[in-house]
């Protein structure tokens, strides 16, 4: 398929632009809801946690509907860099250890891995072709110093969790595909895999839809409110009640829907940029050749790899403001640290740009469970930037709390903190900004 830039469509269907809408056939669209409806299961979010819980859901013989304020893929399912891989908490190793205690983090590590494995399960056993590739995820020391860090951190994770990483040193980087001036040392680690996430989530979508389950789209909740033994979620055209609500919209959550959610997650920026096509000889002036995953050391990172049809995705951290001069001024600033990293390709134009949201709890951990206080109202949110896998794993085990077939004791401790608050929550984004500067001098 011959994927061409398009520009951003304002029919309410490709309103992303990204290299993701453009790589696949428009996709279907569902229609919105009219009128009053009656479910036993109510999902506010069509992402990978939203649809994978609605699917569990549908699978078991359970009424239920997904209702998106956009359309499937327009969230941050649609958006990301298609890393399925670790992540889902922005508490390294160490800190989870200290936190919540060996065997809860071991127990938290199996539930990441239990998720790439499901993802990966899904794609075979449904037929999808969402272009994987990559064995593993490769972290790259951005200064000399951050060389010791990796090394440590593949002792700890050796002693402490089995995993055998791999580490790299500059020479090895260079034979082995990882050219660049930027990097010092690398460290492998062999779970995960990369895939065009909107080949899977629309895929996902799909089988909500053959399993039973009913998705609406251009169907945002307005609010919730008890209505006798049920909840009533108020949209523009109608009404749906329903026993229980799960909450799963991640970044792009109103937090209004309910109040509990006011101040309690901080969407941030993250833009993608993916070039056009590389030669083979571009390539090898560059030195990089290899289609991993990867990532630098850097606390605002940046995230990279190199595409099947051979052109290059790179994506960073940042970004306050989502207006126009605030957008232009981030791409502008991800294409300078892409022609620093990268130099080679300094003339490889850029194709596709687009931005999205990250959900950072205070907590800095994902929280899937029972709502405080809201009794039927479930929460799977807050992926930090990290959610092909452990969103979808969350949203089945969403339905399984529903259900009664899982306790929330069942999960792994870092799973189970409800979100607290920001204090001040107006100003999360005056002190991001200031965030922002000092983890921009750490990083130099």
């Amino acid at each position: 398929m011959d994927i061409k830039p398009s520009p951003v469509q304002t029919d309410g269907r490709r309103t992303i632009g990204s290299y993701w809408e453009a790589s696949l056939p428009q996709p279907r669209q569902d229609r919105q809801l009219h009128g009053n409806a009656f479910f036993d299961v109510a999902v506010i979010g069509a992402g990978f946690a939203g649809l994978s819980a609605a699917l569990r859901l549908a699978e078991l013989g359970i009424s239920v509907c997904v209702l998106e304020a956009k359309h499937v893929g327009y969230g941050a399912s649609g958006r990301n860099g298609g890393f399925c891989c670790l992540g889902g908490t922005k508490l390294d190793a160490r800190q989870l250890v200290k936190k919540f205690g060996l065997e809860e983090a071991r127990k938290f590590l199996a539930f990441q891995v239990a998720g790439i494995n499901l993802v990966a399960q899904r794609l075979d056993s449904w037929g999808v072709d969402a272009s994987r590739h990559s064995k593993g995820e490769i972290y790259l020391a951005h200064r000399a110093k951050d060389v010791t860090g990796l090394k440590s951190e593949a002792e700890f994770l050796r002693a402490n969790f089995g995993i055998r990483t791999r580490l790299l040193s500059r020479e090895q980087l260079t034979e082995e595909g990882y050219g660049g001036p930027s990097f010092h040392g690398g460290l492998h680690v062999p779970y995960g895999f990369a895939l065009n996430p909107m080949a899977y989530v629309q895929a996902l979508a799909e089988r909500v839809r053959r399993a039973g389950g009913k998705i609406f789209g251009k169907t945002p909740v307005s609010a919730i409110d008890r209505d006798s033994d049920r909840w009533r979620l108020e949209t523009k055209n109608g009404f749906v009640r329903a026993k229980n609500v799960v909450l799963a919209s991640n970044g792009y959550s109103d937090e209004t829907v309910p109040p509990w959610l006011h101040g309690r997650t901080m969407p941030v920026m993250s833009s993608i940029q993916v070039t056009r096509s590389l030669s083979e000889a571009e390539l090898a002036g560059q030195g990089w050749t290899s289609d991993t995953m990867a990532a630098d050391t850097r606390i605002l990172l940046h995230y990279f790899r190199l595409l099947p049809d051979k052109r290059f995705l790179f994506g960073t951290r940042g970004g306050i403001f989502e207006n126009a001069p605030s957008l232009s001024a981030m791409q502008k600033c991800a294409r300078a640290d892409f022609e620093s990293m990268f130099p080679a390709w300094s003339n490889a134009e850029t194709d596709f740009s687009w931005h999205g949201h990250v959900c950072i709890a205070r907590t800095l951990t994902p929280f899937v469970g029972e709502v405080p206080g809201l009794d039927g109202v479930y929460a799977a949110m807050g992926w930090h930037g990290s959610g092909v896998a452990m969103a979808s794993i969350s949203g089945e085990k969403i339905a399984g709390l529903i259900t009664g077939k899982l306790r929330q004791t069942d999960l792994p401790a870092p799973l189970q903190r409800p979100f607290t608050r920001f204090p001040l929550p107006a100003l999360r984004k005056l002190y991001l900004q200031g965030a922002y500067w000092l983890y921009g001098l750490k990083d130099r």
